[in-house]
């Protein structure tokens, strides 16, 4: 068996995740605890409480998704004896991309709760509120192509660019409202549906270039070293193991497109992979595996009762 491990992104934030790992494991409570330290914040009593609305803001669900798949990491160690070595690679979808390398110790936790809080500070601060946005095209007919023309014809507005390449199925665009809107009618024209993201600021799109400035000035001052497992990076969908590379990886990311259906492809048929474990909250990504890999098994890792099925699987 091959293994891969998953790392949400942002959409996966619910009030309560994590509370039941921090409940019953002192690892995953030291990991919230070590967050809380880094940002000098009650990160933990937010995610336990809310208000949703409060959790939700970018500053703050980033570095929350990243403690609660880091939770898991740690508590399968501590706790099952399962290392993040025992994965042939590792990969995150958009902030989680941080929460892989943390995983695999090229970034300590500390470092990367704060990274995450300053790209979300960032990126909300390129764009102002109301100027962006994003839209998700779904339905059987969306494909790649089809999501590149109607991004195309958007951009006859202004920018309009592929964000995610999620899956079959499900590619979200981004950028100046305007375009976006364009963008959605035409798609609709050529059979997609589309839906308005409700997000506040129109990611992996051109427009977030101040934001990656300001995280190629951080990344700069931040000790990278080769992860403990192969990183599959969102931009080249290929895995990488090089420190200099995933700092240029990391701001490319900002404005560039996720490429999450290639990277899965790639470990599926190319890496080997017979096996993905989403660690973290929700379970976007265990139903995107099943779609993209359907020879493989995928599971999502959040509770006590999941990791400990997970690993008497292994």
């Amino acid at each position: 068996m091959s293994l891969a491990f998953l790392f949400p992104g942002q959409g996966s934030q619910a009030v309560g995740m994590g509370a039941e790992l921090a409940e019953a494991f002192a690892s995953a409570r030291s990991v919230f605890e070590e967050v809380d330290d880094a940002l000098e914040q009650k990160l933990g009593r937010l995610m336990r409480e809310g208000p949703i609305e409060d959790l939700t803001l970018t500053e703050n669900a980033q570095p929350a998704l990243m403690a609660v798949s880091l939770a898991v990491i740690r508590v399968l160690e501590a706790e099952f004896g399962i290392g993040i070595d025992r994965a042939s690679f590792v990969a995150g979808h958009s902030l989680g991309e941080y929460s892989a390398l943390a995983a695999a110790a090229a970034i300590t936790l500390a470092d990367t709760a704060r990274l995450l809080r300053l790209r979300g500070q960032a990126m909300q601060r390129a764009v102002p509120v109301g100027q962006g946005a994003m839209a998700s095209l779904i339905g059987p007919k969306t494909d790649l192509a089809l999501a590149e023309a109607a991004a195309l014809a958007g951009s006859a507005a202004g920018v309009c660019v592929v964000a995610n390449d999620n899956n079959a199925g499900n590619i979200v665009i981004s950028g100046d409202k305007a375009a976006v809107d364009l963008a959605i009618e035409a798609a609709k024209g050529l059979g997609a549906r589309a839906i308005l993201l409700n997000v506040s600021a129109p990611f992996h799109c051109p427009l977030m270039q101040p934001a990656a400035d300001e995280m190629a000035e951080a990344l700069a001052r931040t000790d990278i070293t080769a992860p403990r497992a192969p990183l599959v990076a969102n931009i080249t969908a290929r895995p990488t193991l090089d420190p200099d590379a995933i700092r240029g990886l990391l701001v490319a990311q900002v404005t560039g497109r996720v490429r999450w259906r290639e990277s899965m492809t790639w470990m599926a048929e190319e890496g080997g992979v017979t096996t993905f474990a989403e660690a973290g909250a929700g379970k976007l990504l265990t139903g995107m595996a099943r779609r993209i890999a359907p020879d493989a098994q995928a599971t999502a890792l959040n509770t006590p009762a999941d990791l400990e099925a997970f690993a008497k699987s292994l």
